[in-house]
């Protein structure tokens, strides 16, 4: 039976009983339910009664119906309302626009806008690189999507992707004071939301792809690199790309073994396999398998789009031939990006001896944790509700902060890596051990040590500009 999630937290205000015993009644009930409670609060009170908030999370709207009937089958118990607080949370959407400077007087509006303004206008205008120093492009950036690979909900359209999107903004601010907004397409073709991309880019400091489906954000994603003068970052691949390599390095740290000596096998050749297997590669791995819906992928052979193709050329050196089951045999590392339930503990146990497994389809994964973990001495997913969660939160936010800080033009894998390397060290060798292989989202030292790396590479290789600023004194009147 699924545990209670935050996911489907809900509010019940409950009329009670004026009586001493009324709170730990309502308590006793609901937690007979089978909900956790998060909170609870007496909001109104009489002499006859109470109005009581109480906060729980449940498994469902089923589960929180039945919740709700619990507390009703209790004489003397009312409920007046029943909300849910992940809809709450999004009521309106999760963004708005605020200020930097205040509007006062006259003085301050012709300064802010007309006249003033157009002296600034005029300043960008002769040498568009001032954009950077004189607009919010040093520090903004466009989340693009075009709603057609959302989480785990697939093609579900431009408007329905939105509270992801905006999710997105909230955490880019939260985690590394990144400005973001979401630019939600009404389109799939792939030429249309390039040329889209482009006309907009002007505005942003950078573009961050999100949930556009396999293989057009190859395509979307290269061509826009290509054409564009600012960075452009799938998270989609890369973001998982970078803390997955995290993962790994400490995971194989915990077990003793190296990254170029260990026989990995992923499951799941999209956006992220690929992504992920270009990472270990440049990071030092070199026995990798790839299995997709057919088996492993093999060299020698066409596939059926490029991205493939490039798999099949640059994995599986040996020739394995076999499904992913026959290919985890002796297998020293498993990670998944594909669909859940495909592995059961008898494959895990064919694993060579001190086995990693990152299981990270989400919301359900390759194979539980908990089945993995009896034969397997670290185990990761991408969920919350387990230790070591592969979370891409650890790493776009500091990466677009050190991207912006150093005012870079593209990305490069030696940043892929580096990102990947600061996250991994962030965990002291005292802190290391099999339930502690990442950091946890709200380590506040993940974000600053992302950018800094981030921004050293670039300043290294090349692709920062970093142009200067002027001073109010280098105005040409």
């Amino acid at each position: 039976m699924a545990t209670p999630s935050p996911g489907y937290s809900i509010i019940v205000k409950v009329q009670a009983p004026a009586t001493f015993t009324a709170t730990s009644d309502l308590t006793a009930v609901v937690a007979e339910a089978g909900a956790a409670i998060t909170a609870l609060d007496i909001v109104d009170a009489s002499h006859e009664s109470n109005i009581i908030n109480l906060a729980c999370n449940t498994r469902g709207k089923e589960h929180s119906r039945q919740v709700k009937d619990a507390i009703e089958a209790v004489d003397g118990f009312e409920v007046l309302s029943l909300s849910d607080r992940t809809f709450h949370m999004h009521q309106g959407g999760k963004l708005q626009t605020i200020s930097k400077v205040n509007v006062r007087n006259r003085d301050d509006l012709s300064r802010a806008y007309t006249p003033g303004v157009a002296r600034v206008c005029t300043a960008i205008a002769k040498d568009n690189s001032r954009a950077r120093e004189l607009t919010i492009k040093r520090n903004t950036i466009a989340v693009v999507t075009d709603g057609s690979a959302v989480l785990g909900l697939g093609d579900i359209g431009p408007e329905a992707s939105m509270p992801v999107m905006e999710g997105k903004a909230v955490l880019f601010k939260q985690f590394a004071d990144v400005d973001a907004w979401p630019v939600a397409l009404d389109t799939n073709d792939t030429e249309e939301i390039i040329q889209v991309v482009k006309a907009i880019a002007p505005a942003y400091g950078g573009i961050n792809l999100e949930d556009i489906s396999a293989p057009r954000c190859f395509e979307i994603e290269a061509r826009l690199r290509e054409e564009l003068d600012i960075p452009v970052f799938h998270d989609d691949q890369h973001g998982t790309a970078i803390v997955t390599q995290a993962a790994l390095n400490n995971a194989l740290k915990v077990v003793g073994k190296k990254l170029e000596d260990v026989r990995i096998v992923l499951s799941g050749v999209g956006a992220a396999g690929h992504a992920i297997i270009r990472l270990l590669k440049a990071s030092g791995a070199k026995h990798i398998l790839a299995a997709g819906r057919d088996g492993v992928l093999e060299p020698n052979t066409t596939q059926r789009d490029e991205h493939r193709q490039w798999l099949a050329d640059n994995t599986n050196t040996a020739g394995f031939s076999g499904s992913l089951k026959e290919a985890l045999v002796n297998a020293d590392v498993f990670i998944g990006v594909s669909a859940p339930n495909l592995l059961d503990e008898s494959d895990v146990a064919s694993m060579n001896t001190d086995a990693v497994v990152f299981a990270m389809a989400n919301p359900d994964p390759e194979i539980l944790p908990t089945d993995a973990s009896k034969h397997a001495a670290v185990v990761a997913t991408g969920r919350s509700d387990f230790p070591n969660q592969i979370n891409n939160v650890l790493a776009f936010p500091g990466f677009f902060r050190g991207l912006l800080d150093a005012g870079a033009a593209d990305i490069t894998e030696d940043m892929l890596v580096a990102a990947a390397d600061a996250i991994a060290e962030t965990i002291t060798e005292d802190e290391l051990n099999p339930s502690y292989v990442i950091p946890s989202v709200f380590n506040d030292k993940v974000s600053g040590a992302v950018a800094d790396a981030v921004a050293d590479v670039a300043k290294r290789n090349g692709t920062a500009t970093e142009p200067a600023s002027k001073t109010p004194d280098d105005i040409d009147f």
